[in-house]
């Protein structure tokens, strides 16, 4: 059950969308107006809005830019309800921060699929690792998941930093978490550049890495990810240290010996619906494709379809 404001000027459409979600399981409270609305967030955090466009006083553009441009409320997902679906009342609701739009009438179910999207954002916000500031274990989850419930085929790019653990030892572990840290944000700008708006990027933990995307993206994807980290090494390490091309450091077996620098090994799974069987299942086969990987050497890029 979560916990939904929903403000609109009109008592009958605040009835209803209570109606609406409470039949749902989540806890709603009402508000008339934008002013009281500030104050109800104030008192209890929502872990989703439902704001009405057009109120006497305070707009709701008002109220949605008041709650986006205060740092301990931004996180809040905002639903924009409103009777005017035109091109630039969308626009100027998306400016003001919204993060989604409902045109009034709507049909309750589209109501419902929209609020659950969102607090599905609520969520992965708030599973995210410290280093990297990426959606972690749980979201990760649940948008694998969530894939292979569209009945679309889609795949997973399992990348992972080459000879990490010896990077750390040597280079020191402030260091390594700057390397952690941009290469969550090479990862992104990489998606940006050569993936799609749907893609999800995620953080495992330590050194591994995770992208959902299409099949027709991920190696794409890997190329420019193992591109981008040769720059995030660099500024980590410096460029002499860059040129040589690898570094002196303590293998499992404690022999010290050289390693190569700046490399990601990346196991891609093309998912196929039809042949599903569980998100454990699928963490097994990207373990080992990743293992296998690694055994090929640094700047692998395995592709297997599962």
């Amino acid at each position: 059950m979560s916990y939904v404001l929903c403000v609109d000027d009109h008592e009958d459409m605040r009835l209803m969308v209570r109606e609406i979600l409470a039949s749902a399981g989540h806890e709603v409270h009402l508000a008339p107006d934008g002013a009281s609305a500030l104050a109800a967030i104030q008192a209890r955090e929502p872990e989703l809005l439902v704001l009405d466009l057009v109120m006497p006083g305070m707009s709701g553009i008002e109220v949605c830019r008041a709650v986006k441009l205060n740092p301990f409320t931004a996180r809040i997902p905002v639903l924009m309800l409103t009777a005017r679906g035109d091109v630039e009342h969308k626009v100027e609701a998306f400016e003001a921060g919204a993060d989604d739009y409902l045109a009034k009438p709507f049909d309750p179910r589209e109501l419902r699929a929209r609020i659950v999207a969102l607090l599905r954002l609520v969520r992965r916000e708030g599973d995210r690792n410290p280093t990297s500031g990426l959606p972690g274990g749980q979201a990760i989850e649940d948008e694998i998941a969530r894939r292979a419930t569209l009945r679309e085929r889609f795949a997973i790019c399992y990348i992972d930093l080459d000879n990490f653990k010896p990077f750390a030892d040597t280079f020191g572990f402030t260091i390594a978490d700057v390397v952690i840290r941009d290469m969550g944000h090479a990862i992104r700008n990489a998606v940006d550049v050569v993936g799609s708006r749907d893609d999800f990027v995620g953080h495992i933990g330590g050194d591994d890495f995770i992208v959902v995307t299409t099949e027709k993206h991920a190696e794409p994807i890997a190329r420019e990810c193992a591109v981008r980290f040769v720059e995030v090494a660099g500024r980590a390490v410096g460029e002499e240290a860059l040129r040589r091309g690898h570094f002196m450091g303590i293998d499992r077996e404690g022999r010290a010996r050289e390693f190569p620098i700046a490399r990601l090994s990346t196991a891609i799974l093309n998912v196929d619906p039809d042949r599903w069987i569980s998100v454990s299942h699928i963490g097994s086969l990207a373990a080992e494709m990743k293992r296998r990987a690694k055994q090929r050497g640094p700047g692998t890029i395995l592709v297997q379809a599962v």
